[in-house]
């Protein structure tokens, strides 16, 4: 295999809880989310009830609560059980964090966003490396300046998004209650309706800014997240203009862009006219005090305590992803607590960086796990996690000169270009294009690029 096994351990220790207070604006909102309606088919309900007496094998594994999150008080573990739940709650690395009582490890980007658009009025741009909390930012700020009173539209950016579409629908949602024309004496219908009957057909930046220039009583933050998926270039062009006719109207309507990318340019372009009005905002990776800060969410929710040694390797192995070190940590605890302890220790995030690696190898197909395993791979291992580190902060792709810039013992682009043509191919581990001025290479699986960066974290733990 290519990955050494990690020994595993154990061993009891304290309790302790941890907290976090996040940066806030000045005011207070409203946001209501109705619960979603409609009766469950009977035939349903037959499937999954079932017809006759229950027969439980008490062999077979079960559920340790209900479909609502409800853990039978007589139940064996039941203690442990509610540990569980409240560890997945608080450290769950399956979804973004949307809510501030989960988001730790991020005071100062939440904070600097804040100051941009209140204090600086100026448009923001979110980038860095995917899976470095950008979306979690994002969602947290949303609440926090809803809290404000801002008006907060939130949009995801797709492949083939197009401009009129996306502020049609953004449109759609600001009430024209907010239009400088509307008086509080209007007609109930002009109450009723909102900012995207004023649009024409088709429209471009000049119509959308003419429109949003003239909303008052309310501040408007649109988010596009994930804008590097675009790949319409009319379409970021359009959003430069927007974001420039916005700013010179001083209209009360401010954009949060964020996407993969290692600088500001590979999001907006080269848009000198625009660079007056807008931040770039990069996301760093968590340092080892961000870290403890994180983990101490699953400490305060399931009365657990991370070691200084487990804290530690789980910072190391996630270098710096706040999306790693939630499922390092999610994973540590459950072993923890399978083997029935309240401490974390270094032991069991060792084993919880096993586990992981081997869900990530298994998900890969058969194929790949043995390219994986072959003796060319072997020994050109360094140049690969140099690749992988390369593609890691765009949206994947790298070129030789990126890896040469993450290699550092020598070797030139045109041996690293030689040496990448052997894993490209519809048998191999790579993709290569060259539709651009110069070639760009990206490995085929998401999973290798995760294998061979965790895999980097072992080989510096070990040295």
């Amino acid at each position: 295999m290519v990955f050494k096994r990690l020994r595993r351990g154990g061993a009891a220790g304290p309790d302790i809880g941890g907290g976090y207070v996040s940066p806030r604006f000045s005011e207070a909102p409203v946001t209501v989310i109705e619960p979603a309606s409609g009766a469950r088919p009977a035939f349903l309900d037959a499937l999954l009830q079932g017809d006759g007496p229950e027969i439980v094998n008490p062999m077979l594994p079960r559920f340790s609560a209900s479909a609502s999150d409800d853990v039978q008080p007589s139940a064996e573990g039941a203690q442990i059980s509610r540990a569980r739940l409240a560890l997945r709650d608080a450290l769950g690395a399956s979804q973004p964090v949307t809510s501030r009582d989960r988001f730790a490890g991020r005071h100062d980007a939440l904070a600097q966003l804040i100051g941009a658009i209140e204090q600086q009025r100026v448009h923001v741009v979110i980038y860095g490396e995917r899976g470095i909390g950008k979306t979690s930012l994002v969602h947290v700020f949303a609440d926090t300046a809803r809290d404000a009173r801002y008006l907060v539209i939130y949009g995801t950016c797709g492949a083939q998004s197009r401009f009129d579409e996306m502020f049609r629908a953004f449109a759609a949602k600001i009430p024209m209650l907010f239009h400088r024309s509307i008086v509080p004496t209007a007609a109930e219908n002009e109450h009723g309706r909102h900012f995207d009957s004023l649009l024409p057909e088709n429209c471009g930046p000049r119509e959308v800014s003419d429109v949003f220039s003239d909303i008052i009583g309310t501040r408007v933050i649109l988010i596009l997240d994930e804008y590097d998926r675009v790949e319409d270039p009319s379409f970021r062009r359009d959003v430069a203009e927007l974001i420039k006719n916005l700013s010179d109207r001083a209209a009360r309507v401010q954009l949060v862009l964020t996407g993969v990318a290692s600088n500001l340019d590979e999001l907006i372009g080269y848009a000198p006219s625009i660079r007056r009005n807008i931040i770039g905002l990069p996301m760093r990776g968590l340092a080892v005090p961000e870290v403890r800060a994180l983990l101490g969410l699953g400490e305060a929710a399931a009365g657990m305590h991370y070691s200084d040694g487990a804290t530690s390797l789980i910072a190391t192995m996630a270098d710096g992803s706040p999306y790693l070190v939630r499922l390092l940590g999610h994973r540590a605890g459950l072993v923890a607590l399978d083997n029935g302890k309240s401490e974390v220790t270094a032991a069991h995030a060792r084993t919880a960086v096993e586990r992981v690696v081997e869900d990530w190898n298994n998900g890969l197909p058969r194929r790949v796990q043995q390219l994986l395993q072959a003796e060319t791979t072997r020994l050109h291992w360094p140049l690969l996690v140099a690749a992988a580190r390369a593609g890691r902060a765009t949206d994947g792709r790298f070129t030789a000169d990126d890896v040469e810039a993450e290699l550092h013992d020598g070797t030139t682009a045109a041996t690293i270009e030689q040496i990448l043509g052997q894993f490209w191919g519809p048998q191999g581990l790579t993709d290569r294009d060259e539709s651009s001025s110069e070639v760009r290479y990206r490995f085929r699986y998401p999973g290798v690029t995760s294998l061979l960066l965790i895999s980097a974290a072992i080989a510096q733990l070990q040295s």
